[in-house]
């Protein structure tokens, strides 16, 4: 049977493979990053189901694209945008492929932040004054997916369970 592992001794005979992996799946025990990761996913998720099944008052994969489209956005990075709102919040809540997922929401949300919300300022439209949504959420959401990326998917977690010994 095949293990990955993380000491010193196995990563040195491993394949690049092999190590990628290690390195990709790799985390600690910690619990605060499964709750982080898994907040993040919930998050992202139903924004991922209104672009891909017009769930929550979205419009559906083909309106979506449309839409991006329209914004000059090439369908690749649309496509891309929508597979880390739902692909990557549904690997984020199961813990599969955390760092990947992770920064596949950060990239998304950092376009999404810098084309459309820069322009509104830093603070969210609570009280319906201004023309639109400030940048202050997807700050807040980019740090949560560089935590991710950095420590890795938690204790509960896929990722956990293939590098485990």
């Amino acid at each position: 049977m095949t293990t990955l592992s993380l000491d010193r001794h196995d990563s040195l005979t491993a394949s690049a493979p092999a190590r990628i992996t290690s390195a990709l799946l790799s985390t600690s025990d910690s619990g605060l990053l499964t709750i982080l990761r898994v907040v993040l996913g919930a998050i992202m998720l139903p924004h991922g189901l209104q672009k891909t099944a017009g769930w929550f008052g979205g419009y559906g994969f083909d309106a979506t694209m449309g839409y991006f489209g329209s914004l000059g956005i090439p369908a690749l990075f649309g496509f891309l945008a929508i597979l880390a709102e739902t692909a990557g919040a549904t690997a984020l809540i199961a813990g599969f492929t955390t760092r990947i997922a992770a920064l596949g929401v950060a990239a998304t949300i950092t376009v999404a932040a810098l084309m459309n919300h820069v322009q509104n300022g830093f603070f969210m439209n609570w009280s319906g004054q201004q023309k639109g949504e400030g940048f202050e959420y997807h700050i807040l959401l980019v740090a949560v997916s560089l935590v991710l990326i950095i420590g890795g998917a938690g204790r509960f977690s896929l990722d956990r369970l293939f590098t485990r010994k």
